[in-house]
Protein backbone atom coordinates (compact mmCIF):
# COMPACT_ATOMS: atom_id res chain seq x y z
CA UNK A 1 0.00 0.00 0.00
CA UNK A 2 1.12 3.27 -1.07
CA UNK A 3 1.00 6.60 0.75
CA UNK A 4 -1.15 8.22 -1.48
CA UNK A 5 -3.88 5.31 -0.31
CA UNK A 6 -3.70 7.21 3.00
CA UNK A 7 -3.47 10.61 2.40
CA UNK A 8 -4.70 11.19 -1.17
CA UNK A 9 -2.54 12.69 -4.09
CA UNK A 10 1.14 13.21 -2.64
CA UNK A 11 4.47 13.96 -3.89
CA UNK A 12 7.78 13.44 -2.22
CA UNK A 13 7.59 15.81 -0.07
CA UNK A 14 4.85 14.77 2.30
CA UNK A 15 6.65 11.31 1.95
CA UNK A 16 9.67 13.02 3.67
CA UNK A 17 7.40 14.67 6.05
CA UNK A 18 5.96 11.16 6.98
CA UNK A 19 9.51 9.57 7.18
CA UNK A 20 10.64 12.37 9.92
CA UNK A 21 7.49 11.77 12.18
CA UNK A 22 8.39 8.19 12.09
CA UNK A 23 12.16 8.13 12.82
CA UNK A 24 10.78 10.40 15.57
CA UNK A 25 8.56 8.01 16.98
CA UNK A 26 9.46 4.25 16.10
CA UNK A 27 12.11 2.85 18.16
CA UNK A 28 13.19 0.29 15.42
CA UNK A 29 14.49 2.34 12.50
CA UNK A 30 15.27 -0.90 10.32
CA UNK A 31 11.32 -1.72 10.16
CA UNK A 32 10.67 2.11 8.87
CA UNK A 33 14.21 2.21 6.60
CA UNK A 34 12.55 -1.31 4.86
CA UNK A 35 8.87 -0.13 4.55
CA UNK A 36 9.89 3.39 3.17
CA UNK A 37 13.31 2.18 1.14
CA UNK A 38 11.00 -0.44 -0.59
CA UNK A 39 7.70 2.13 -1.17
CA UNK A 40 9.97 5.11 -2.33
CA UNK A 41 12.45 3.35 -3.86
CA UNK A 42 12.43 5.14 -7.10
CA UNK A 43 12.93 8.31 -5.52
CA UNK A 44 15.93 7.98 -2.57
CA UNK A 45 18.13 5.63 -2.40
CA UNK A 46 18.11 6.67 1.65
CA UNK A 47 16.63 7.89 3.97
CA UNK A 48 17.34 11.06 6.17
CA UNK A 49 16.31 12.03 9.82
CA UNK A 50 16.33 15.39 9.32
CA UNK A 51 15.10 17.66 6.57
CA UNK A 52 17.26 20.75 5.76
CA UNK A 53 14.79 23.81 6.66
CA UNK A 54 16.07 25.78 3.98
CA UNK A 55 15.22 22.80 1.07
CA UNK A 56 12.41 24.10 -1.11
CA UNK A 57 9.74 21.57 -0.78
CA UNK A 58 6.02 21.62 -1.54
CA UNK A 59 3.81 19.07 0.41
CA UNK A 60 0.12 18.64 -0.44
CA UNK A 61 -1.72 18.16 3.04
CA UNK A 62 -4.04 15.43 3.74
CA UNK A 63 -7.61 16.29 3.14
CA UNK A 64 -7.53 18.78 0.52
CA UNK A 65 -5.27 22.28 1.37
CA UNK A 66 -1.37 23.01 0.44
CA UNK A 67 1.72 23.64 2.99
CA UNK A 68 4.77 25.20 1.02
CA UNK A 69 8.35 25.53 2.64
CA UNK A 70 10.28 28.26 1.15
CA UNK A 71 13.53 29.38 1.44
CA UNK A 72 13.33 31.94 4.00
CA UNK A 73 12.82 29.67 6.97
CA UNK A 74 11.73 32.33 9.50
CA UNK A 75 8.66 33.13 7.45
CA UNK A 76 7.95 29.49 6.94
CA UNK A 77 8.41 28.85 10.61
CA UNK A 78 5.69 31.63 10.83
CA UNK A 79 3.45 30.20 8.40
CA UNK A 80 3.91 26.72 10.17
CA UNK A 81 3.29 28.18 13.65
CA UNK A 82 0.43 30.00 12.88
CA UNK A 83 -1.61 28.58 9.80
CA UNK A 84 -4.02 25.99 11.22
CA UNK A 85 -4.26 22.76 10.17
CA UNK A 86 -0.69 23.07 8.63
CA UNK A 87 1.85 22.19 10.74
CA UNK A 88 2.87 18.23 11.10
CA UNK A 89 0.65 18.18 13.92
CA UNK A 90 -2.22 18.62 11.29
CA UNK A 91 -1.15 14.56 10.56
CA UNK A 92 0.45 13.76 13.47
CA UNK A 93 -2.88 11.94 14.97
CA UNK A 94 -3.49 10.03 11.23
CA UNK A 95 -0.09 9.00 10.92
CA UNK A 96 0.33 7.63 15.32
CA UNK A 97 -3.14 6.23 15.01
CA UNK A 98 -2.89 4.48 11.92
CA UNK A 99 -0.28 5.04 9.66
CA UNK A 100 2.48 3.55 12.36
CA UNK A 101 1.06 0.52 12.61
CA UNK A 102 0.48 0.21 8.88
CA UNK A 103 4.30 0.56 8.91
CA UNK A 104 5.28 -1.58 11.67
CA UNK A 105 3.28 -4.77 10.10
CA UNK A 106 4.46 -3.97 6.54
CA UNK A 107 8.38 -3.31 7.79
CA UNK A 108 8.11 -6.91 9.64
CA UNK A 109 6.74 -8.59 6.95
CA UNK A 110 9.10 -7.06 4.31
CA UNK A 111 11.99 -7.85 6.25
CA UNK A 112 10.66 -11.63 6.67
CA UNK A 113 10.07 -11.90 2.92
CA UNK A 114 13.93 -10.87 2.45
CA UNK A 115 15.17 -12.39 5.02
CA UNK A 116 17.49 -15.45 4.31
CA UNK A 117 15.41 -18.37 6.82
CA UNK A 118 17.36 -21.28 8.32
CA UNK A 119 17.20 -24.67 9.03
CA UNK A 120 18.24 -25.72 12.55
CA UNK A 121 19.63 -28.75 13.74
CA UNK A 122 20.93 -29.19 17.98
CA UNK A 123 24.02 -29.92 18.62
CA UNK A 124 24.47 -32.79 21.15
CA UNK A 125 24.48 -32.38 25.14
CA UNK A 126 27.44 -34.17 25.30
CA UNK A 127 29.42 -31.40 22.91
CA UNK A 128 28.04 -28.32 24.76
CA UNK A 129 30.95 -28.91 27.12
CA UNK A 130 31.18 -27.33 31.22
CA UNK A 131 30.19 -24.08 29.94
CA UNK A 132 26.84 -25.42 27.91
CA UNK A 133 25.55 -22.09 29.20
CA UNK A 134 22.88 -20.30 27.61
CA UNK A 135 25.26 -17.60 26.55
CA UNK A 136 27.06 -20.50 23.77
CA UNK A 137 24.78 -21.61 20.60
CA UNK A 138 23.22 -24.67 21.00
CA UNK A 139 22.06 -24.75 17.63
CA UNK A 140 23.60 -25.14 14.01
CA UNK A 141 22.31 -24.06 10.93
CA UNK A 142 22.27 -23.72 6.94
CA UNK A 143 19.90 -21.67 4.54
CA UNK A 144 16.77 -23.07 4.31
CA UNK A 145 16.11 -23.39 0.79
CA UNK A 146 13.36 -26.70 0.48
CA UNK A 147 11.38 -26.24 -2.56
CA UNK A 148 8.43 -28.05 -1.37
CA UNK A 149 5.26 -25.74 -1.45
CA UNK A 150 1.33 -26.18 -1.15
CA UNK A 151 0.96 -25.75 -4.50
CA UNK A 152 3.43 -29.27 -5.43
CA UNK A 153 2.14 -30.61 -2.68
CA UNK A 154 0.26 -34.02 -2.88
CA UNK A 155 -2.65 -34.42 -0.88
CA UNK A 156 -6.63 -33.86 -1.64
CA UNK A 157 -7.51 -30.10 -2.56
CA UNK A 158 -9.88 -29.71 0.37
CA UNK A 159 -7.62 -31.20 3.45
CA UNK A 160 -5.02 -28.76 2.01
CA UNK A 161 -6.95 -25.77 1.82
CA UNK A 162 -8.16 -26.75 5.07
CA UNK A 163 -4.96 -26.50 6.62
CA UNK A 164 -3.73 -23.42 4.99
CA UNK A 165 -6.74 -21.75 6.76
CA UNK A 166 -5.83 -23.39 9.75
CA UNK A 167 -2.44 -21.74 8.90
CA UNK A 168 -3.87 -18.45 8.04
CA UNK A 169 -5.73 -17.83 11.50
CA UNK A 170 -2.92 -19.03 13.39
CA UNK A 171 -0.62 -16.32 11.58
CA UNK A 172 -3.27 -13.58 11.91
CA UNK A 173 -4.26 -14.54 15.46
CA UNK A 174 -2.11 -12.60 17.44
CA UNK A 175 -4.71 -10.51 19.43
CA UNK A 176 -7.38 -13.76 19.36
CA UNK A 177 -4.93 -15.25 22.09
CA UNK A 178 -3.87 -12.27 24.20
CA UNK A 179 -7.80 -12.06 24.15
CA UNK A 180 -8.29 -15.30 25.33
CA UNK A 181 -4.58 -15.44 27.49
CA UNK A 182 -3.28 -18.31 25.37
CA UNK A 183 0.57 -18.01 24.36
CA UNK A 184 0.89 -17.20 20.37
CA UNK A 185 1.76 -21.05 19.72
CA UNK A 186 -0.19 -23.75 18.42
CA UNK A 187 0.75 -27.71 18.17
CA UNK A 188 0.77 -30.08 15.35
CA UNK A 189 0.77 -34.04 15.23
CA UNK A 190 1.47 -35.35 11.90
CA UNK A 191 0.71 -39.01 11.45
CA UNK A 192 1.03 -41.90 9.13
CA UNK A 193 2.93 -44.47 7.11
CA UNK A 194 5.96 -43.69 5.97
CA UNK A 195 6.46 -42.10 2.68
CA UNK A 196 3.13 -40.06 2.98
CA UNK A 197 4.57 -36.69 3.24
CA UNK A 198 4.90 -35.96 7.08
CA UNK A 199 8.42 -33.87 6.48
CA UNK A 200 7.36 -32.68 3.13
CA UNK A 201 4.48 -31.38 5.03
CA UNK A 202 6.61 -29.22 7.09
CA UNK A 203 8.88 -27.69 4.67
CA UNK A 204 5.09 -26.48 2.81
CA UNK A 205 4.22 -25.07 6.07
CA UNK A 206 7.55 -23.34 6.97
CA UNK A 207 7.86 -22.18 3.15
CA UNK A 208 4.12 -21.00 3.43
CA UNK A 209 4.39 -19.09 6.41
CA UNK A 210 7.73 -17.70 5.80
CA UNK A 211 9.40 -19.28 9.30
CA UNK A 212 12.89 -20.80 10.31
CA UNK A 213 12.69 -24.28 10.98
CA UNK A 214 14.29 -25.69 13.75
CA UNK A 215 14.87 -29.84 13.73
CA UNK A 216 15.30 -31.37 17.25
CA UNK A 217 17.03 -34.65 17.55
CA UNK A 218 15.38 -35.02 20.63
CA UNK A 219 17.47 -38.34 21.89
CA UNK A 220 20.97 -36.09 21.54
CA UNK A 221 19.65 -33.99 24.60
CA UNK A 222 20.59 -35.00 27.78
CA UNK A 223 18.41 -33.26 30.56
CA UNK A 224 14.80 -31.24 31.13
CA UNK A 225 17.31 -28.11 31.54
CA UNK A 226 19.12 -28.89 28.37
CA UNK A 227 15.41 -28.90 26.58
CA UNK A 228 14.65 -25.44 28.12
CA UNK A 229 18.21 -24.02 27.04
CA UNK A 230 17.17 -25.05 23.06
CA UNK A 231 13.90 -23.72 23.45
CA UNK A 232 15.38 -20.72 24.93
CA UNK A 233 17.67 -20.11 21.96
CA UNK A 234 14.78 -20.37 19.05
CA UNK A 235 13.08 -17.35 17.40
CA UNK A 236 9.73 -16.19 17.04
CA UNK A 237 8.32 -17.14 13.84
CA UNK A 238 9.75 -20.33 13.80
CA UNK A 239 8.44 -23.98 13.57
CA UNK A 240 10.00 -26.34 16.00
CA UNK A 241 9.94 -30.23 14.78
CA UNK A 242 10.49 -33.62 16.90
CA UNK A 243 10.44 -36.24 13.75
CA UNK A 244 9.61 -39.86 14.33
CA UNK A 245 9.00 -38.76 18.02
CA UNK A 246 7.64 -42.33 18.48
CA UNK A 247 11.29 -44.18 17.36
CA UNK A 248 13.56 -41.44 18.78
CA UNK A 249 12.15 -41.19 22.51
CA UNK A 250 10.32 -43.78 24.64
CA UNK A 251 7.02 -41.71 24.47
CA UNK A 252 4.33 -44.70 23.90
CA UNK A 253 2.08 -46.16 26.15
CA UNK A 254 4.51 -48.28 27.99
CA UNK A 255 5.38 -46.11 31.24
CA UNK A 256 8.67 -46.58 33.10
CA UNK A 257 6.64 -47.19 36.45
CA UNK A 258 6.09 -49.06 39.22
CA UNK A 259 3.33 -52.15 39.35
CA UNK A 260 1.60 -49.54 41.97
CA UNK A 261 0.41 -46.75 39.02
CA UNK A 262 -3.00 -46.75 40.50
CA UNK A 263 -2.05 -44.54 43.45
CA UNK A 264 -4.58 -41.90 42.37
CA UNK A 265 -2.46 -39.74 40.80
CA UNK A 266 -3.68 -37.88 37.50
CA UNK A 267 -2.52 -39.22 33.77
CA UNK A 268 0.16 -36.18 33.31
CA UNK A 269 1.48 -37.16 37.15
CA UNK A 270 1.98 -40.53 35.98
CA UNK A 271 3.97 -39.22 32.58
CA UNK A 272 6.78 -37.73 34.93
CA UNK A 273 7.67 -41.31 35.45
CA UNK A 274 8.48 -41.61 31.66
CA UNK A 275 12.04 -41.59 30.55
CA UNK A 276 13.34 -41.02 27.33
CA UNK A 277 16.09 -43.43 27.49
CA UNK A 278 16.88 -44.68 24.31
CA UNK A 279 20.07 -43.30 22.87
CA UNK A 280 20.73 -41.85 19.96
CA UNK A 281 23.79 -40.10 18.57
CA UNK A 282 24.07 -37.82 22.15
CA UNK A 283 26.90 -39.33 23.58
CA UNK A 284 24.84 -41.53 25.93
CA UNK A 285 21.19 -42.08 27.14
CA UNK A 286 19.13 -39.27 27.30
CA UNK A 287 17.09 -38.42 30.95
CA UNK A 288 14.50 -36.10 29.28
CA UNK A 289 11.38 -37.11 31.06
CA UNK A 290 7.93 -37.11 29.14
CA UNK A 291 7.18 -34.48 31.60
CA UNK A 292 9.74 -32.39 30.31
CA UNK A 293 8.57 -32.63 26.81
CA UNK A 294 5.21 -31.57 27.90
CA UNK A 295 6.73 -28.60 30.06
CA UNK A 296 8.35 -27.76 26.76
CA UNK A 297 5.39 -28.22 24.32
CA UNK A 298 2.63 -26.09 26.47
CA UNK A 299 4.14 -25.13 30.18
CA UNK A 300 5.59 -22.26 31.37
CA UNK A 301 8.50 -21.77 29.22
CA UNK A 302 6.57 -22.56 26.23
CA UNK A 303 5.21 -19.15 26.48
CA UNK A 304 8.44 -17.81 25.95
CA UNK A 305 8.58 -15.81 22.38
CA UNK A 306 5.76 -16.17 20.19
CA UNK A 307 3.99 -17.32 16.88
CA UNK A 308 6.21 -20.45 17.11
CA UNK A 309 4.35 -24.10 15.37
CA UNK A 310 5.63 -26.89 17.78
CA UNK A 311 4.88 -29.77 15.43
CA UNK A 312 5.22 -33.56 15.83
CA UNK A 313 5.87 -36.78 13.28
CA UNK A 314 4.65 -40.07 13.76
CA UNK A 315 4.30 -43.13 11.75
CA UNK A 316 2.37 -44.67 15.15
CA UNK A 317 0.27 -42.66 16.81
CA UNK A 318 -1.77 -45.74 18.71
CA UNK A 319 1.78 -45.84 20.50
CA UNK A 320 2.11 -42.30 21.38
CA UNK A 321 1.69 -41.59 25.11
CA UNK A 322 -2.00 -39.76 25.21
CA UNK A 323 -0.94 -36.97 27.61
CA UNK A 324 1.72 -36.00 24.31
CA UNK A 325 -1.43 -35.63 22.08
CA UNK A 326 -4.43 -34.51 23.78
CA UNK A 327 -6.25 -31.19 22.31
CA UNK A 328 -4.04 -28.39 23.58
CA UNK A 329 -1.23 -29.44 23.08
CA UNK A 330 -1.58 -31.10 19.75
CA UNK A 331 -3.74 -28.86 18.67
CA UNK A 332 -4.35 -30.18 15.34
CA UNK A 333 -4.08 -33.64 14.26
CA UNK A 334 -3.45 -34.39 10.58
CA UNK A 335 -3.59 -38.05 9.17
CA UNK A 336 -1.27 -38.53 6.15
CA UNK A 337 -2.63 -41.46 4.16
CA UNK A 338 -2.05 -43.72 1.58
CA UNK A 339 -2.41 -42.48 -1.45
CA UNK A 340 -6.66 -42.00 -2.61
CA UNK A 341 -7.87 -41.04 -6.18
CA UNK A 342 -8.19 -37.08 -5.32
CA UNK A 343 -4.38 -37.40 -4.27
CA UNK A 344 -3.16 -39.00 -6.98
CA UNK A 345 -5.59 -36.45 -9.49
CA UNK A 346 -3.49 -33.62 -7.87
CA UNK A 347 -0.24 -35.55 -8.19
CA UNK A 348 -1.29 -36.09 -11.97
CA UNK A 349 -1.46 -32.64 -12.54
CA UNK A 350 1.69 -31.87 -10.81
CA UNK A 351 3.87 -34.23 -12.54
CA UNK A 352 1.74 -35.03 -16.02
CA UNK A 353 -0.15 -31.95 -15.76
CA UNK A 354 -3.05 -33.46 -17.10
CA UNK A 355 -6.78 -32.85 -15.34
CA UNK A 356 -8.48 -36.55 -17.22
CA UNK A 357 -7.12 -39.42 -18.82
CA UNK A 358 -8.72 -43.14 -20.23
CA UNK A 359 -6.56 -44.68 -17.74
CA UNK A 360 -7.71 -42.75 -14.49
CA UNK A 361 -10.57 -45.01 -13.88
CA UNK A 362 -8.15 -47.75 -13.93
CA UNK A 363 -6.03 -46.19 -11.04
CA UNK A 364 -9.19 -45.23 -9.22
CA UNK A 365 -10.64 -48.68 -8.89
CA UNK A 366 -6.84 -50.23 -8.39
CA UNK A 367 -6.30 -47.59 -5.18
CA UNK A 368 -10.05 -48.48 -3.41
CA UNK A 369 -8.13 -52.08 -2.96
CA UNK A 370 -4.75 -51.17 -3.17
CA UNK A 371 -2.49 -49.57 -0.27
CA UNK A 372 0.10 -47.52 -2.19
CA UNK A 373 1.97 -44.06 -0.22
CA UNK A 374 1.98 -40.85 -2.21
CA UNK A 375 5.85 -41.29 -2.55
CA UNK A 376 5.90 -44.38 -4.21
CA UNK A 377 2.64 -43.24 -6.69
CA UNK A 378 5.17 -39.96 -7.05
CA UNK A 379 7.91 -41.92 -8.32
CA UNK A 380 5.87 -44.39 -10.73
CA UNK A 381 4.46 -40.55 -12.69
CA UNK A 382 8.11 -39.42 -12.80
CA UNK A 383 9.09 -39.55 -16.48
CA UNK A 384 12.58 -41.72 -16.35
CA UNK A 385 13.82 -41.46 -19.86
CA UNK A 386 13.34 -38.93 -22.45
CA UNK A 387 10.45 -41.28 -24.67
CA UNK A 388 8.45 -41.17 -21.24
CA UNK A 389 5.15 -39.61 -22.11
CA UNK A 390 1.53 -39.08 -19.96
CA UNK A 391 0.36 -42.67 -20.99
CA UNK A 392 3.47 -44.70 -20.27
CA UNK A 393 3.64 -42.95 -16.90
CA UNK A 394 0.22 -43.46 -16.28
CA UNK A 395 0.28 -47.24 -17.74
CA UNK A 396 3.41 -48.06 -15.36
CA UNK A 397 1.31 -46.74 -12.32
CA UNK A 398 -1.64 -49.31 -13.22
CA UNK A 399 1.23 -52.22 -13.79
CA UNK A 400 2.37 -51.27 -9.77
CA UNK A 401 -0.84 -51.51 -8.84
CA UNK A 402 -1.98 -54.13 -10.14
CA UNK A 403 1.42 -56.14 -9.12
CA UNK A 404 0.52 -55.11 -5.51
CA UNK A 405 -3.12 -56.55 -5.53
CA UNK A 406 -1.90 -59.46 -6.89
CA UNK A 407 0.39 -60.10 -3.85
CA UNK A 408 -2.22 -59.03 -1.86
CA UNK A 409 -4.38 -61.46 -2.87
CA UNK A 410 -1.65 -64.16 -3.04
CA UNK A 411 -1.02 -63.24 0.32
CA UNK A 412 -4.61 -63.60 1.45
CA UNK A 413 -5.27 -66.49 -0.12
CA UNK A 414 -1.58 -67.75 1.93
CA UNK A 415 -3.84 -66.60 5.22
CA UNK A 416 -6.73 -68.96 4.63
CA UNK A 417 -4.94 -71.84 3.34
CA UNK A 418 -2.91 -71.54 6.96
CA UNK A 419 -6.03 -71.10 8.60
CA UNK A 420 -5.62 -67.43 9.59
CA UNK A 421 -8.65 -65.50 10.10
CA UNK A 422 -8.45 -62.34 7.98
Amino acid sequence: MDLAAWFGPVNSGLALLIVTMLLRNLQNFQLVQTFVARQLSRRARRLAALIDPYLSITIHEYDAGRMTRSDVFAETKAYLDGAVGSRDDCHRDLVRAAYLPHVRDQGRAFMAQSRQRKLYTNIPSSRWGDDGSYMCSLWTEVPFKHPKTFETLAMDPAKKEEIIEDLDMFRNGKEQHARVGKAWKRGYLLYGPPGTGKSTMVAAMANYLGYDVYDMELTSVHTNTDLRKLLIQTTCRSIIVIEDVDCSSNLTGRRKATDDDDDGGGGDAKASKKVIDRGGGGGGDSKVTLSGLLNFIDGLWSAFGEERLIVLTTNHIEDLDPALIRTGRMDKKIEMSYCDFETFKSMAKIHLDVDDHGMFAAVKELLQEVDLVPADVGEHLTAKNPRDDVDSCLARLVTALQEAKAKMDAAERQDEDNGVVV
